[in-house]
């Protein structure tokens, strides 16, 4: 099978040029007790890819990129009973042991066995299957590695869904949608008549604000600096879009005070926007934490707001999302007409067009380009 393989991180701009990901020819893995074998349909492109790219987001290489896709299985090992070969699946880059600590409080997303899996490029029945053609190791981004024309992963990686939902549409709901309207209707649990500020509108902070305007009475506010991603904000629900300097305008401009926001969306990873959402925060607000700092990045803020003003600082991890839950309430949701997803699908391209397209994420001219392994 053809798979994208990336063996050194760091490499120079643009990507066009320096092609990090390979495509290259490796034996199709075979799955064991307790995993599945997907033959993946689409593939998005997910800034989470570019962090491992660019070294924001360090783990061991060699790797076979991608971890939000939709497919079919194709196979399955041993001990799997409740997935059969043809169903359609969207794959979750969490696999949730279902026991440990995180497990039974409820919160999947959060996983020990399935962080641990994750770090070391396994599996979380075993080691990695994905071998080169010399029988090198090839280490699993996520559990997935979706940029591939099969995917061995755990049964805990797939969720079922109906097969007449369109794969261009399915693919962006194994980590954007659960990612983007978890961290509105799991993390902040945004009630009626609150408002609602988003910062940073790719595919994730876009699925915040479908989220957050279908709550009854919310106000939502869409923050970008380039003017295409704030025209999509609006498309996309919110009441205002504007760059970061205006935010606070927008906000005052709708609400009718300057008391602050009740919920800000922090889909940017950047700490400085974690500082200024901070700032735009009213008394008692939630600021929830989505996107992926670079490690060297450090947050000061003055301490006093958190108990002198009741602001809370809410991490955000795939939305601390129960796929098996959320991802067919989420699928209903778009069936409803409430969650217009295909308003984030830029266009649709081969695998092979890989790397320049990691050119137009960094760059913000795509939201989310998905991809055919034909």
């Amino acid at each position: 099978m053809r798979s994208a393989v990336l063996y050194t991180a760091g490499a120079s701009r643009p990507y066009a040029g320096s092609n990090p990901l390979r495509v290259e020819n490796v034996p199709i893995p075979h799955p064991r007790a307790g995993e599945v074998l997907v033959r993946i349909e689409r593939a998005s492109l997910c800034h989470s890819d570019l962090s491992v790219i660019d070294g924001s987001r360090v783990r061991p290489l060699p790797m076979a990129l991608g971890h939000e896709a939709t497919g079919v299985v194709e196979t399955v090992g041993p001990e799997v009973r409740d997935v059969a070969v043809g169903d359609h699946v969207v794959l979750v880059f969490v696999p949730s042991c279902g026991h440990c600590r995180a497990c039974s409080a409820g919160r999947p997303a959060l996983c020990y066995r399935g962080a641990a899996a994750n770090g070391s490029g396994d599996l979380l029945h075993g080691d990695a299957v994905l071998r080169t053609d010399g029988g090198a190791r090839i280490n699993h981004h996520l559990g997935v590695s979706a940029f591939s024309e099969y995917a061995v992963v755990a049964r805990e990686s797939v969720v079922v869904i109906d097969d007449d939902v369109p794969f261009d549409v399915a693919a962006m709901f194994g980590c954007a949608a659960l990612t983007g309207i978890g961290a509105v209707l799991n993390t902040a649990q945004v009630t009626p008549g609150q408002s609602v500020v988003v910062f940073g509108l790719g595919a994730v902070g876009l699925m915040s604000v479908m989220a957050a305007a279908q709550v009854p009475d919310v106000t939502v506010v869409a923050i970008d600096p380039l003017p295409a991603k704030q025209d999509l904000g609006r498309r996309c629900g919110a009441h205002a879009a504007g760059s970061p300097e205006e935010a606070a305008d927008l906000l005052a401009g709708l609400t009718g005070n300057g008391e602050g926001a009740d919920v800000v969306i922090e889909a940017v990873g950047s700490a400085r926007v974690m500082e200024a959402g901070l700032a735009l925060l009213a008394r008692g607000g939630a600021l929830v934490s989505v996107g992926l700092p670079h490690p060297d990045q450090e947050l000061t803020v003055q301490a006093l707001q958190f108990a002198g003003t009741g602001k809370r600082l809410l991490g955000s991890y795939m939305g601390d999302a129960v796929p098996s839950r959320d991802i067919p309430a989420y699928l209903g949701m778009w069936r409803s007409g409430n969650l217009p997803v295909e308003l984030l699908h830029t266009d649709t391209r081969p695998l092979s067009e890989l790397n320049e397209s990691l050119d137009a994420l960094a760059d913000g001219r795509v939201v989310r380009r998905i991809f055919t392994m034909d």
